[in-house]
């Protein structure tokens, strides 16, 4: 058993500026898209949410959910985005748990399948994720986009 802290942005809302730098410095995406998102899931708009590991109050992981994560096809929806967890950090099921609470938060609101795009093999069909297909992002070459039901 671990001795991590794993919430939702709507547990610690105080949590949402710095969780938006941290996606921005992981992921290069601006943090205002970040906080736009954040913002709608803390007012309500959506029940697609952010989800972070705490080690401390040091944010060592997290993953959001979003419609889109930037590929064509529009209908699968939605989308695991942004998923990271700190070097140092990784090996210790962290990140398979909080897809794991990703999963569950949504299933009890009615949402699924969820969706994710990767690069990765191997490491999300150890949770539960099966390959769907092959998706055009903004990369030139196609990338794997994964279901979960």
């Amino acid at each position: 058993m671990d001795a991590y802290t794993y919430i939702t942005l709507r547990d610690r809302p105080e949590l949402m500026d710095a969780a938006a730098l941290w996606f921005h410095e992981k992921w290069g995406v601006p943090t205002e898209a970040y906080l736009e998102c954040m913002e709608a899931y803390l007012a309500g708009k959506t029940e697609y949410g952010w989800y972070l590991c705490l080690d401390g109050e040091r944010i060592v992981a997290g993953m959001g959910v979003i419609e889109n994560d930037f590929h064509e096809r529009k209908d699968l929806t939605p989308n695991v985005c942004a998923v990271y967890t700190e070097e140092e950090y990784r090996g210790r099921g962290i990140a398979g748990r909080l897809l794991n609470n990703v999963v569950s938060d949504l299933r009890a609101k009615g949402v699924s399948p969820v969706y994710l795009v990767t690069d990765h093999t191997g490491f999300y069909e150890r949770y539960g994720w099966e390959f769907l297909c092959m998706v055009q992002g903004s990369d030139p070459e196609p990338t794997r986009m994964y279901v979960h039901y």
